[in-house]
């Protein structure tokens, strides 16, 4: 008889404070629509959760054994999941260094158990969550590069208007469903166009491919 249960999102948490690491363990029993996959406490035994091709990584920076944004393009590589930072690190740098490398969102350790579940939520969901002082930081950023570059829209590798269009419905934290629905194509289109973009921008996620994009003045949001 098949089971009726609704679906879960399998999680992995990689957090090196066992203190930190049961908090979210907690946090994530008490929503019943993640599921927690495993558990690390630095990149070497993250590595060995890969395997597990989970839906997303909570990930922390600080790790014994090298920085977690260096390990995003190694998941990026293996999985097709998600990826949310929560750290304690909210300087410029860090939040600008973790949207390049290709995170998903950015959240401080420090926020409410409610924001946490709700940014995996959205994370799962296609969006990019960024803590309020995150945002801070990464709009300033972009609107001092932007003052910074040359437009380069009509180079022969620019985006196009198509592709441009993409870019700022998923600025908007829209999925590939909502985003094929908006242009009227279908999500395999929508992937397409996407490779296109990932190449193009040399990024490996959406919300680096809106970065780089409103970087280089190819997009304004």
């Amino acid at each position: 008889m098949p089971s009726s249960a609704a679906p879960t999102s399998r999680i992995v948490v990689v957090e090196d404070d066992p203190i930190v690491r049961d908090h979210f363990i907690e946090i994530l029993s008490a929503a019943p629509d993640l599921d927690l996959a495993g558990c690390a406490g630095s990149i070497a035994q993250a590595r060995e959760l890969l395997h597990l091709q989970p839906e997303l990584f909570l990930l922390d920076i600080g790790l014994p054994d090298g920085s977690g944004l260096d390990f995003v393009g190694v998941i990026k590589d293996h999985c097709d999941a998600r990826i949310l930072i929560v750290t304690s690190f909210g300087d410029r740098e860090t939040v600008v260094a973790a949207i390049r490398a290709g995170a998903d969102g950015y959240l401080l350790k420090d926020s409410d158990p409610a924001a946490i579940v709700d940014g995996i939520r959205v994370t799962l969901g296609g969006g990019a969550p960024i803590s309020a002082a995150a945002a801070v930081y990464l709009l300033e950023n972009l609107r001092s590069q932007d003052a910074a570059v040359t437009v380069v829209a009509e180079q022969d590798d620019g985006l196009t208007p198509r592709e441009i269009e993409l870019l700022k419905i998923f600025a908007k934290g829209s999925s590939y469903k909502q985003a094929a629905r908006v242009l009227g194509i279908s999500p395999l289109t929508v992937g397409n166009y996407v490779k296109s973009i990932y190449r193009k921008l040399a990024v490996h996620s959406r919300g680096e491919a809106v970065y780089e994009a409103v970087k280089t003045g190819q997009l304004r949001i």
